[in-house]
């Protein structure tokens, strides 16, 4: 039985998604809670794993992310339990994992499954996405300073030109490498199709970037923000970030901007009847050196 999980975090605290041993990730917090909800049902040799629409890095946050687990039928049978509370009826087993998951991994606070149902035939969390879409805050001093907001917004000396920035990003949407703004990862592809890239201010003057992309190569967005801001500042202008973007390859030019401005706010997916064969095609094209899922859709 596969499993949709979709949740949303606070990165601060976690190193990243991905598990790793000795840090707290959001991946390793999930599994752990899972661990114990399953101990003792039939069948289970080990926990299930995650796996993830996007690998979000240390420090992002998300607030749509998605994520799928596979179940034996014993473990899926074993999730209702008894009525409690003077419930007039058990919950389902989706309602059941996800309050037990809430219970143990959202403790702190800084995790939510917002909801888990069955997934449809052919769903793959990572494979079958059809894009991601994050969203970047930056308070230049033409803004309004939120204290609450400081773990989710790059607070940023001098005023940023907003159109300029907008205008440059737009310039660099469409089919093309990004190697100039990813870091590189062995048997990884950098091609991309960046869908749509803006900026705006919002009532608060907080400068709001829109990044969506069929996947993202390791630490694309916070460089391609990183050419934005540069743009804003007037230190380059939209031509060079082209001229950068075709170069396909590292510059000074573009910086990695800090993680905690950064959400992953949407993942979206075909039609049902297409989740296979999304999946299929993705695969393909991501897979090619390693078949080992190198190119993954991490930020």
């Amino acid at each position: 039985m596969r499993l949709r999980l979709d949740l949303g975090y606070d990165g601060s605290a976690f190193s990243g998604w991905a598990r790793q041993p000795g840090l707290r990730t959001v991946q390793g917090e999930l599994e752990a809670a899972l661990a114990t909800v399953l101990r003792g049902r039939e069948g289970v040799p080990e926990p299930p794993t995650l796996t993830v629409a996007g690998r979000t890095d240390a420090g992002v946050h998300a607030t749509h992310q998605v994520a799928h687990v596979d179940l034996t039928p014993a473990q899926w049978h074993g999730l209702v339990g008894p009525p409690r509370g003077g419930h007039v009826a058990a919950l389902g087993p989706e309602a059941a994992l996800g309050r037990r998951l809430n219970g143990l991994a959202g403790g702190a606070g800084d995790v939510v499954v917002r909801s888990v149902a069955r997934a449809p035939e052919g769903f793959d969390a990572r494979f079958s996405a059809s894009w991601r879409r994050y969203e970047y805050r930056i308070a230049d001093e033409a803004a309004e300073r939120d204290p609450r907001r400081r773990n989710h917004t790059l607070w940023h000396s001098g005023e940023l030109d907003v159109a300029a920035m907008d205008a440059a990003s737009r310039a660099l949407t469409g089919l093309h490498d990004f190697a100039a703004f990813c870091k590189p990862r062995a048997g990884s592809t950098t091609i991309r199709t960046l869908l749509d890239y803006s900026w705006r201010r919002n009532e608060e003057g907080v400068l709001i970037g829109h990044v969506r992309a069929d996947a993202f190569c390791h630490s694309m967005v916070r460089s391609l923000v990183g050419a934005a801001i540069a743009v804003g500042l007037g230190r380059i202008d939209a031509d060079r970030v082209q001229e950068v973007r075709d170069l396909a390859e590292r510059s000074n030019d573009v910086a990695v901007v800090p993680a905690k401005g950064l959400t992953l706010a949407e993942v979206a997916y075909p039609h049902d009847e297409e989740l296979a064969a999304r999946a299929v095609q993705t695969r393909a094209r991501r897979e090619p050196a390693t078949g080992s899922g190198a190119a993954s859709p991490a930020n």
